[in-house]
């Protein structure tokens, strides 16, 4: 299902911090010709597409070294056995090391402005940078449905699970359940029996059937059906359990997670009548899928679709990255779930597109060069649709969460407040957070705000009408003595006193 919402806004901010935005941006120097925000494959890939055409590329991060999530390179001076994932993302940092494109890892992104000014904070203190032209990459977050005990120390998400493996060689557990929906679900249980460790038990929304109907269009990406392949021999041989069409009904403990509660689920994701199963463990990996960091273009107000399978609200592009404002680029997961390929190759079209709107391709360059990755994305449409419609949120087992159940951990709001704010006439997404305080703890909604949406879409009658939380600086938590740093008073200026 996809529909539009959203409008062409000028450039700038169309809210209360629209003038003070407006003003520190004009008295600024432009430094480059493009901002990426972003080191996963699709904003390198963006930036290299556009310095290789000429223009002067910096590039953010809030990683120390490129590769994003997919690719996450080992902490310094840890030794990783060798992975697909390795290899793909050593291959990406070398090229990148390799051009005159300019990496400021390490720094926290806390507020992008008009005319395209980024201001950040790192080790070394402030950082900004200022450009005509404002690539967006900046990835997905995952997805946890909330169920009782969700909170507990011991459950995390499956992502987190990736960077515990991929980045410090840490296992999430010493007996761990692994559930929810997805690929990941395979992949984190292969990476725990990679390095030893122990897993209770794999437990997937989906059922057999759903695996076997998808496999033709998983044909059409013979290397990653493989990889995938790989894992489930793995977990085959090692004789882990998996409880196909079975979801999580809660998670118990004293203090930390000591058992997990499984129950049978439907097509749809609600529990229906079976027995259920309980489960010694002190680690629980779960995830319900991915939702597109968008924060950025949500920032600048550019028109918007919804798209369940592409993770919900995206923003609208042409086929080159471009979208409704006028320099403002989005690619890869962040514009969409769509997966590595399409990230690589839509991360390469906007840099072409950034060069081509900048005088540095002609039309006829920009359209052979811009063949290759069109191709690229064609071919992993089928594949990507399959993976992305596997991890769509089911309304159904948000419709299943109990009242009691904590929905936005920062604030300590649960599903009843929110049904509660909707009787109190709560609408859309602003409003509740109005109402509630949900969205405005340090995450400011990235976590809770699309099964919050979906809740109160439920009451409303459209997950559109319900809109998101309108994004605003700081995009991240900054402490304030990062961004004052160290000064003395006799550095601050004091005008001179007025005349009496």
């Amino acid at each position: 299902m996809r529909a539009a919402c959203g409008r062409h806004h000028p450039s700038g901010l169309p809210d209360a911090g629209r003038g003070w935005h407006e003003r520190r941006a004009a008295g600024g120097a432009v430094t480059h010709d493009v901002i990426v925000l972003g080191a996963g494959p699709a904003g390198v890939n963006a930036a290299l597409a556009a310095a290789e055409a000429g223009l002067k590329v910096v590039l953010f991060d809030q990683q120390a070294q490129a590769g994003g999530q997919v690719w996450r390179a080992p902490l310094p001076g840890l030794h990783m056995p060798p992975s697909p994932e390795l290899a793909s993302g050593d291959a990406l940092r070398a090229r990148l090391g390799g051009t005159a494109v300019e990496c400021r890892f390490g720094r926290t992104i806390w507020s992008v402005g008009g005319h395209f000014r980024v201001d950040a904070v790192g080790s070394a203190g402030n950082d900004s940078a200022q450009a005509p032209r404002l690539v967006a990459a900046t990835g997905a977050h995952e997805r946890i449905v909330p169920f009782p005990g969700w909170t507990l120390p011991g459950v995390i998400g499956l992502a987190a699970a990736t960077v515990l493996l991929k980045s410090q060689a840490v296992l999430p557990g010493r007996r761990v359940v692994i559930a929810g929906c997805g690929p990941l679900l395979a992949a984190v249980a292969a990476g725990i029996l990679k390095g030893g460790g122990s897993i209770a038990a794999i437990v997937d929304l989906a059922g057999p059937g759903d695996w076997l109907r998808r496999l033709p269009t998983l044909a059409t990406q013979p290397r990653l059906l493989a990889r995938g392949a790989g894992w489930a021999l793995k977990i085959g041989a090692a004789r882990i359990p998996v409880h196909f069409r079975h979801g999580v009904r809660g998670a118990e403990g004293s203090e930390a997670l000591e058992r997990v509660r499984l129950a049978p689920v439907d097509a749809s994701g609600a529990f229906v009548a079976g027995r259920e199963i309980t489960l010694e463990a002190d680690a629980l990996c779960v995830g319900h899928g991915l939702v597109p960091g968008a924060e950025i273009p949500r920032l600048f107000r550019v028109a918007q679709a919804f798209d369940r399978r592409r993770g919900g609200f995206v923003p609208e592009l042409d086929g080159d990255g471009r979208t409704s404002l006028d320099g403002l680029y989005a690619c890869g997961d962040g514009a969409g779930i769509r997966g590595v390929l399409v990230a690589e190759a839509t991360g390469r079209l906007a840099g072409l597109a950034c060069a081509r709107d900048a005088g540095a391709l002609s039309a006829d360059a920009f359209a052979q060069a811009a063949a290759a990755p069109r191709n690229a994305i064609a071919q992993a449409r089928p594949f990507s649709d399959a993976m992305a419609d596997s991890m769509a949120l089911r309304p159904a087992q948000v419709a299943a969460i109990p009242d009691h159940t904590v929905v936005c951990r920062c604030e300590d709001i649960t599903r009843g407040q929110i049904d509660a704010a909707f009787e109190d006439g709560a609408r859309d997404l602003n409003q509740l957070k109005h109402f509630t305080r949900c969205g405005m703890g340090p995450c400011q909604g990235r976590f809770c705000g699309d099964v919050a949406g979906e809740i109160l879409a439920a009451r409303v009658g459209s997950r559109e009408a319900v809109g998101t939380f309108t994004a605003r600086p700081p995009l991240r938590p900054v402490p304030l003595a990062d961004l004052m740093g160290s000064f003395d008073y006799a550095d601050i200026p004091i005008p001179a006193p007025a005349p009496l």
